[in-house]
């Protein structure tokens, strides 16, 4: 791994500890995070391969990301005070996030240290047609992620009393 990689793996997970101090629920709770894996996305996927069962693969972790990002929103805390939407993620919430952010990492240090023939067996056994959709695969999770858990706490803030809206 790369110094920029492992900098942007590490900030993906630090990016719980934001999490973990309740605080006003503002655009910039939104725009940080989406900043982030736009530039991964931006930075990683060249392209999303079709060939093969690429897309299966790609689903299936588009999907994985999709779930811990859903049950992490639910596991935040989302409650108005006054005219403010606070919200505060939980110890599930905070292991899903290192969960779906920390697979990626480890997986790519896997690959780089003795997973590598394994990983090729499997990409050649499951018709993988090559390291592109892997990539695409963990990039798309790790923004599903981050995009389902945002959008499960906006629509959980957006059902707050009237008051709390005028935020959002």
């Amino acid at each position: 791994m790369t110094t920029t990689e492992w900098i942007t793996d590490i900030v993906l997970l630090l990016l719980v500890l934001r999490q973990l101090r309740e605080g006003r629920l503002t655009p910039r709770t939104f725009v940080l995070p989406l900043v982030i894996v736009a530039v991964v996305a931006h930075s990683y996927l060249d392209s999303i391969p079709t060939g093969g069962n690429d897309l299966v693969l790609i689903a299936a972790l588009v999907t994985v990301g999709a779930v811990l990002g859903i049950a992490g929103g639910f596991y935040t805390r989302v409650r108005a005070v006054g005219e403010d939407v606070l919200v505060k993620a939980g110890a599930v919430a905070a292991v899903l996030w290192v969960l779906g952010m920390g697979s990626r990492m480890v997986f790519q240090l896997w690959a780089e240290h003795g997973g590598a023939e394994a990983i090729t067996r499997f990409s050649i056994e499951h018709s993988i047609t090559g390291s592109q959709a892997w990539v695409a695969a963990f990039v798309l999770m790790a923004l599903t992620e981050v995009v389902t858990r945002l959008g499960t706490i906006y629509l959980r803030s957006r059902m707050l009393a009237p008051a709390a809206l005028q935020m959002a």
